[in-house]
């Protein structure tokens, strides 16, 4: 599987690799990205940034490298591709968000460095960097969530 990873140029990019060592990463971002490609992962340029058309570009985007899921990492993302993941699963590719309804709820008030993420897919975590084990959440949950301790309310891990 082919996993783009946006927001590719910060640190929080960098750790979600750990959730994916059996696929291809693709990190990306907008404007100068180093150009580095290993056997599992490689940086991308996603061009400029234009906030008018952000799930035009990324489908594109997607479409041309063969992308199978996206997860967004910038903050002006997330909603965007959340409203688009009809037409983004209508070409094949999954969008790691949640609910267009529900993304207010899981934004953090403030901009936090969490201690912990993990990785929900269809409600299902994949991936915890704590190790915790979570019980299956609601089907909608899709994407990255940060928490610093196992009961905390868990928010999009965002940069």
């Amino acid at each position: 599987m082919k996993i783009l990873i946006t927001g590719g140029n910060s640190a929080k990019a960098l750790k979600l690799l750990k959730a994916f060592p059996n696929h291809f990463v693709l990190l990306a971002d907008y404007g100068d990205v180093p150009g580095v490609i290993t056997e599992n992962y490689a940086f991308t340029s996603l061009g400029l940034l234009n906030l008018d058309s952000i799930a035009h570009l990324l489908l594109n985007f997607c479409i041309t490298e063969s992308i199978d899921s996206i997860i967004p990492l910038h903050d002006y993302e997330v909603e965007p591709l959340a409203k688009s993941a009809v037409l983004f699963s209508e070409y094949g590719i999954q969008v790691l968000t949640p609910q267009p309804e529900l993304i207010d709820f899981f934004r953090s008030a403030e901009k936090n460095t969490f201690k912990n993420f993990a990785v929900f897919i269809h409600g299902e975590c994949v991936y915890s960097s704590g190790g915790e084990i979570f019980i299956r959440r609601e089907d909608e949950l899709n994407g990255v969530f940060g928490y610093n301790a196992p009961d905390d309310e868990l928010k999009l891990f965002t940069v």
